[in-house]
């Protein structure tokens, strides 16, 4: 018996492998050779290829496709239409199956809908990436990117609040009253 659940719409490759309490829902298709961590939620018409793995916690909104070389560390948000490539130069008749390209979201890292990540980068820890993006850069941990091509345009906290910084160069989540200070142009979280 399966410790996850598949709508009856979904295909789960063999050799595909998911742990307790994953979620796959409707018009999905894992591939054999996938690896999805505990309680990943798989959303409505999401395709994800042999070789990607996702780790615990993490959440693929409808219609997107990740595909071989796209490695999503726990508690990830991929937002609706999210659109990965794995390919740097792609040609319809030249194969380049031994090319593909590795691209890494960290740790509580989220990504708002229909942003664009071109492959080989790398997405910092609890960065958030707004709507419509196109990602053609590595991303800091806490960045706040929007924009084609995206740019910085602030920070946010562990639970994606923007931060605003006092004149101490401090700056507080309203939510969880967590406290960041940038250092060296990263920033750091502050414990009293």
């Amino acid at each position: 018996m399966n410790s996850y659940f598949k709508h009856e719409s979904s295909f789960i490759d063999e050799g595909a492998q998911l742990q307790e309490n994953c979620k796959v829902w409707h018009f999905s298709h894992i591939m054999s050779g996938a690896i999805l961590g505990k309680e990943c939620n798989i959303g409505q018409n999401v395709f994800i290829a042999s070789g990607v793995t996702l780790g615990n916690k993490v959440k693929v909104q409808n219609n997107v496709s990740l595909y071989t070389g796209v490695h999503c560390e726990d508690e990830v948000f991929v937002g609706p239409s999210v659109v990965f490539t794995n390919i740097i130069n792609p040609r319809s008749a030249i194969i380049r199956k031994d090319q593909y390209v590795t691209t890494n979201i960290r740790k509580g890292a989220s990504i708002g809908a229909n942003a664009t990540i071109l492959c080989g980068i790398e997405i910092g820890e609890y960065a958030m990436i707004g709507a419509g993006s196109v990602v053609v850069k590595n991303v800091k941990a806490f960045s706040l990117q929007v924009g084609n091509p995206s740019r910085q345009i602030g920070w946010v906290s562990h639970y994606g609040n923007t931060l605003i910084f006092d004149a101490d160069g401090i700056a507080e989540c309203p939510e969880s009253n967590r406290k960041y200070q940038l250092l060296n142009g990263e920033l750091n979280e502050v414990f009293s």
